[in-house]
């Protein structure tokens, strides 16, 4: 089986190489600011990476409505990818105490980054939809690359959140690497998803295998 890490779409049209260059260009920032400090990497990106499943749901919506078309359950999709992330993040808030540094660093964060998404859909939902397919290509690497501290003992592997157990129904004696595994098959789903989302909109086939149906996750508000 080709480790998920490996899995990537290599970009073709102009559109491709801008997303892909943005993609590169926040990553280069991010491995510079947090280097192996992956839980407050994660604090910090889920935070952003929540933002594009509700701006792509809303927009999509309002499409729906003022053109009286099916939106083809993209709406949904994409709202819970939204929630999805937004669970990724809670739970690693309990993993890794963001600090008040980091706390203004994502305020400031997912303002910028959700005004300029908002408005990069609104140009082109092709270009949206490949960036958050590259943006995800790129966080199952950084799980990836956390998962390997934790085996090779450079990162302590604890008790998994008790949030975490709920959401994802694990064991009660799962670990954080429990978590990271899981966290990072959504992930490499989001990744799926967008990406057969953009190539739908530029009509092209799909290059990824079809996604299989969203995770059973337990009801977080339970």
């Amino acid at each position: 089986m080709l480790e998920e890490s490996l899995l990537h779409h290599p970009p073709r049209t102009a559109s491709d190489h801008f997303a892909r260059g943005v993609t590169k260009l926040l990553r280069f920032c991010a491995d510079a600011f947090f280097a192996k400090r992956y839980g407050h990497r994660a604090i910090v990106l889920e935070t952003v990476a929540a933002v594009p499943g509700m701006v792509g749901a809303m927009v999509t919506h309002l499409h729906s409505l003022r053109r009286m078309v099916n939106d083809d359950g993209w709406i949904r999709t994409l709202m819970e990818e939204a929630e999805n992330e937004r669970m990724h993040l809670m739970t690693f808030i309990e993993v890794a105490k963001p600090t008040a540094l980091e706390r203004w660093l994502i305020l400031f964060a997912q303002w910028v980054f959700y005004l300029g998404f908002f408005l990069l859909y609104l140009v082109s939902r092709r270009t949206a939809h490949r960036l958050v397919g590259y943006f995800e290509e790129e966080a199952v690497v950084s799980y990836t690359q956390y998962l390997a501290e934790i085996d090779a003992g450079r990162s302590h592997n604890g008790p998994a959140p008790e949030i975490a157990k709920h959401y994802w129904k694990l064991k009660e004696d799962a670990t954080l690497r429990d978590v990271l595994l899981v966290v990072r098959a959504d992930e490499a789903h989001h990744r799926d998803i967008n990406h057969g989302f953009a190539s739908a909109l530029a009509g092209e086939p799909a290059r990824a295998e079809p996604p299989a149906p969203y995770p059973d996750h337990a009801d977080p508000g339970r």
